[in-house]
């Protein structure tokens, strides 16, 4: 059951925020008042009136941008579902890096690509390198996404109505590359990567990777973790061989400077508490929910 994306649209600096992006600014404060209100179970009409819908126009919204019902989709985000989804997703992880797949230089799975800068281009911090980006609307949101030769080298999600503080961040990441603002060559990649079914095959997303060799372990660690799966930082930090590491890994996850392909919103704490995100609690809530509806349907 695939709630329909919206149209994308090309973006620039001085575009205001599409309707899909105000959209989901209504979601989040949704979320937000239920993170503040939940021990109490605020009702269908409490939820609505706080962000100045009517129940019915609400729920329609929510349906639409969801795939289900806001009920169903809170029971996906309870404790003890995320409890079981950590039990699955440890065996899960197992599975994957027994295969083989830990400690390559490129690895691949049905959905992403990874293929890092050599320790040389690393040092020279983009320099030579031309990337291309445009601003696009998605289901969580507005972002910027922006692309070299090789691949998608940045997904970020605006967490404030500011493009140019989001521009600013990917420039410096890479403070010697060339920059142009050319939607027209993003546009269609953020609509393949937001309308693809989830768990299908297909050619694969190429991701252009600059960050130490630590975080590159980390960031292709969480590749293998599925959609509808959840992990803890410490189950990911035994994974790359670095047990003790916890606290670095959450580093390494909060640098990730591709999201949702990267899907650093998959790692939460102990006992399946949610944790905070680069880019907001409240769109790491959605992205799982809306990503478990998907798999569960």
């Amino acid at each position: 059951m695939e709630a329909a994306l919206p149209e994308t649209t090309i973006g620039n600096e001085a575009e205001p925020f599409s309707q899909a992006a105000m959209d989901y600014a209504r979601i989040e404060r949704a979320l937000r008042f239920l993170n503040t209100h939940y021990l109490r179970r605020p009702t269908l009409d409490e939820i609505a009136a706080h962000i100045h819908l009517s129940p019915f126009h609400f729920e329609r919204l929510f349906q639409r941008w969801a795939g289900t019902s806001p009920k169903r989709f809170l029971q996906y985000l309870a404790k003890e579902h995320a409890k079981a989804l950590l039990q699955d997703s440890r065996s899960l992880l197992d599975a994957t890096y027994e295969s083989g797949l830990s400690g390559t230089g490129r690895l691949h799975d049905l959905f992403v690509s990874c293929e890092a800068v050599t320790p040389g281009e690393y040092k020279l911090c983009g320099e030579g390198v031309t990337i291309e980006y445009g601003f696009h609307p998605t289901p969580f949101g507005e972002c910027l996404l922006a692309k070299t030769e090789r691949g998608i080298c940045a997904l970020r999600f605006l967490s404030t109505p500011s493009r140019p503080s989001a521009l600013r961040g990917l420039r410096d990441d890479w403070p010697a590359a060339e920059f142009i603002n050319d939607g027209h060559e993003t546009v269609e990649i953020c609509r393949r990567i937001f309308s693809r079914a989830i768990g299908q095959g297909g050619s694969p997303f190429h991701l252009h990777l600059r960050g130490t060799n630590f975080q590159l372990k980390v960031w292709q660690a969480l590749v293998t973790i599925p959609s509808g799966r959840l992990a803890k930082y410490g189950d990911l930090a035994a994974k790359i061989g670095a047990p003790t590491a916890s606290r670095a890994v959450g580093s390494a996850v909060g640098r990730n400077p591709i999201a949702y392909l990267i899907p650093c919103h998959r790692v939460i704490r102990s006992l399946g508490v949610i944790g905070g995100y680069r880019w907001g609690r409240e769109r790491k809530q959605a992205i799982i929910g809306w990503e478990t509806a998907r798999v569960a349907s």
